[in-house]
């Protein structure tokens, strides 16, 4: 199995153009980036890929699954590696969550792309215990696994719920590396030593996912370190000067998932 490590575009919009932004991703040695193209492709996106030698994989956001499945369309002539979708509302009931992944399933069927649903807050997976009810009525449905917006939900680490975490974990085919805590979505920095034991829940859960994608003969894997920027990022009060710099965080990240499953290289 071919693992990928691709490079969130969320937070670099100050570096300048796509084209700069997908520079210096490749410059510093990722295979790939996640755009957010829920806006629209980009016209010169395939060219820039192209130029710049990088996979992508296509963030879709809507709560529509007629307007997801549009936007599916639009990307499908550049071969996105993954469709990473945050899907519908929380809100919605459970048969309108049906409704929803019904249509995205029978799109991803007719476009012969992966597509992983986000465990995400705000959206149709956002508690372990819904997304459960979900993967169980369809067999089918893939994630995305961010589990870091699980353990803020439930204000804890998951630890009693082994069923649903081996549930969900078999079904992940792309992962956000990104540590969480009980209170929010991101640490302060993961290399800090007070969020050790933090870092090695959510490592144990990435490398479940990786023996559960080799065990079924997935072709690939996909991680990418998506740590964000303020206010995902803590700051200081008064000043909002970030605690620590968002590039150097994602980059330790995709460097300690590489040294952590030996592939060869360091990013820099």
């Amino acid at each position: 199995m071919r693992l990928s490590i691709h490079k969130a575009l969320w937070g670099m919009e100050a570096i300048g153009s796509l084209d700069e932004q997908l520079r210096r991703v490749r410059a510093a040695g990722y295979d790939g980036v996640e755009i957010n193209v829920s806006g629209g492709v980009p016209a010169e996106l395939g060219e820039l890929l192209a130029r710049h030698e990088l996979e992508w994989c296509a963030q879709l956001i809507f709560e529509r699954a007629e307007d997801l499945e549009a936007a599916m369309a639009a990307c499908a002539p550049l071969r996105p590696t993954i469709f990473n979708v945050h899907g519908g509302r929380d809100r919605f009931s459970f048969d309108e969550g049906c409704a929803f992944f019904e249509r995205a399933l029978a799109a991803e069927r007719r476009f012969g792309i992966p597509v992983g649903h986000e465990t995400h807050r705000h959206r149709l997976l956002y508690s372990p215990f819904v997304a459960r009810a979900y993967l169980e009525r369809f067999p089918d449905l893939r994630l995305t696994a961010d589990f870091s917006h699980w353990t803020c939900v439930c204000e804890y680490l998951l630890g009693d719920l082994d069923e649903i975490m081996e549930l969900a974990l078999s079904r992940a085919i792309h992962i956000h590396c990104r540590v969480g805590h009980e209170e929010g979505p991101q640490v302060a920095d993961p290399r800090a030593p007070e969020f050790e034991h933090y870092r090695r829940t959510f490592q144990g859960w990435w490398d479940r996912i990786r023996a559960h994608c080799e065990r079924e003969g997935r072709e690939s894997l996909v991680a990418v370190p998506e740590y964000g920027p303020p206010g995902y990022l803590q700051t200081l009060p008064y000043t909002r000067q970030p605690v620590a710099d968002l590039w150097d965080i994602c980059l330790w990240q995709a460097n300690d998932l590489r040294e952590r499953w030996g592939l060869p290289g360091r990013l820099t």
